[in-house]
């Protein structure tokens, strides 16, 4: 009967040391297909909850709500709020932030019971206590919390991914919208002239090649404006795609760019601040540094590992009722493996990490300075231009206007002059274009927004990045 007192009263207490920590159960979390197509189709932007969103990352209230015209910085933290690439990029943060729980874990001693063996009188309880020695476990927490840094920055730069999509995005509606602008006032004028052409054909001033010429040109124009119609239409559904919301979220809605016309001066953005930019605020620079002190926590782990674990055992055997009690130390003995290769390993990988970090700054340095030239060339570009139409092409149309009124000209000359005017406008869009492209590829040289009125530049604190409350109906 003692001996079955005393194995109820083990059993009771292995019970009670399993149950102090609640364990955790399995909860379904199925994905529906049809539910999630379906809250993807509902989003749309005069949500109370993005309003919320907006509010608290632009520091002032958006009355009235919703606003008619979006900018970009709005427009972006729409997709902040929204795109599902910023979710997947938190879900791994909490992940990284739970392995550093799991690498501080403390290992879980063991029991073991060895009733009746040889005896029924007899009885053995061993229980075993690991040790870590030499600061292995903060070594392991150490990594893991280096880890979660380098996680965090790629939320980061999973955000400025979002941003330059958007932009990008927002760009190419605005340059569609203005080249369709553009063609339909060519297009009055092409009307213009075959009306005036045709009269003079009708009179026998000219022959009918001319007239035909000009039909010809008003068909390819037409033609340029189904065409520039239909990337209004594809640019509008990307830049939906970019803020990921269906393009119905974005009817009635208008965008505005201010400094759309008036790109950052050359004289602002000097080589050495860029380069200075590139180097200390890129994300993959930060990166890569993290993943060098990884390595390195990871080396000073291995060798660590070096010093063996101890196993505290403490014993007890009961045996035709006398009751003994032992205690023994076990350890590893590190003979024939002084862990020379996981060292080695090791090594290089730090080695590895330190050759990849110094690529790294030297591929930002080389893409920044490489941006910098082209934006500065588009610039240019875009300057002659501006002089073109602004000064050449004004005095020309004056000259013409003149020479109607003082009746040295006629209609037909004026209309000729437009349509030149016109086509200057178009290159003058077209450089446009090519500056804001170059602008862009200079921001993500530099991962920070060069413009005015834009979003403050992006980190792993920034709370634009943070996880925004999202109901059900968004």
């Amino acid at each position: 009967m003692t001996y079955l007192r005393k194995a109820t009263a083990i059993c009771v207490l292995i019970s009670l040391m399993t149950g102090c920590a609640p364990a955790r159960r399995y909860r379904l979390v199925p994905i529906v297909p049809a539910a999630t197509a379906s809250s993807l189709e509902t989003r749309s932007l005069p949500g109370l909850e993005l309003k919320k969103f907006l509010e608290q990352n632009l520091g002032h209230e958006l009355a009235p709500w919703p606003p008619q015209t979006w900018d970009l910085g709005e427009l972006t933290l729409a997709a902040f709020y929204f795109n599902p690439t910023l979710d997947a990029a938190r879900a791994r943060v909490a992940a990284a932030e739970a392995a550093i729980v799991t690498a501080g874990a403390r290992p879980n001693p063991t029991l073991s019971i060895t009733p009746g063996v040889p005896s029924p009188y007899l009885l053995g309880i061993d229980f075993s206590i690991p040790v870590e020695t030499a600061g292995k476990r903060g070594y392991r927490v150490e990594h893991a919390r280096i880890l979660s840094e380098a996680a965090r920055l790629d939320v980061a730069d999973a955000g400025w991914k979002v941003r330059s999509g958007v932009r990008r995005a927002l760009l190419d509606y605005f340059l569609a919208a203005r080249a369709l602008v553009l063609l339909k006032a060519e297009e009055r004028l092409r009307i213009e002239e075959v009306r005036l052409l045709e009269k003079r054909l009708a009179v026998g001033e000219i022959p009918r090649p001319e007239v035909d010429v000009a039909h010809i040109a008003l068909s390819k124009t037409h033609l340029a404006i189904r065409a520039a119609e239909g990337r209004v239409s594809e640019t509008r559904a990307i830049l939906a795609a970019a803020i990921s919301v269906p393009v119905a979220a974005l009817d009635g809605i208008d965008f505005s760019w201010p400094t759309l016309d008036h790109p950052p001066s050359t004289e602002s953005l000097a080589p050495e601040a860029i380069q200075r930019e590139a180097v200390l605020n890129r994300l993959d620079v930060r990166r890569k540094l993290r993943e060098y002190a990884a390595a390195e926590s990871e080396l000073q782990l291995e060798i660590a590992v070096q010093h063996p674990d101890i196993q505290i055992g403490p014993g007890y055997t009961y045996e035709e009722s006398h009751s003994f009690f032992t205690l023994a130390l076990s350890a590893t003995l590190p003979i024939f493996n002084r862990n020379q290769g996981p060292i080695a390993e090791a090594e290089a990988r730090r080695k590895e990490a330190a050759a990849n970090f110094l690529a790294t700054q030297s591929h930002v340095i080389a893409e920044s300075e490489a941006a910098l030239a082209r934006y500065r060339s588009a610039l240019k570009e875009l300057d002659e231009a501006e002089h073109s139409l602004a000064t050449l092409q004004a005095v020309r149309e004056q000259m013409a206007r003149d020479a109607v009124r003082l009746g040295e000209s006629d209609s037909l000359a004026l209309n000729s002059v437009l349509l030149e005017r016109s086509a200057v406008a178009s290159a003058r869009l077209d450089a446009l274009g090519r500056a804001q492209i170059a602008l862009g590829d200079l921001e993500d040289a530099v991962e920070r927004p060069l413009e005015a009125d834009d979003i403050a530049p992006l980190s792993p604190e920034s709370p634009a990045l943070k996880q925004p409350t999202k109901g059900a109906a968004r």
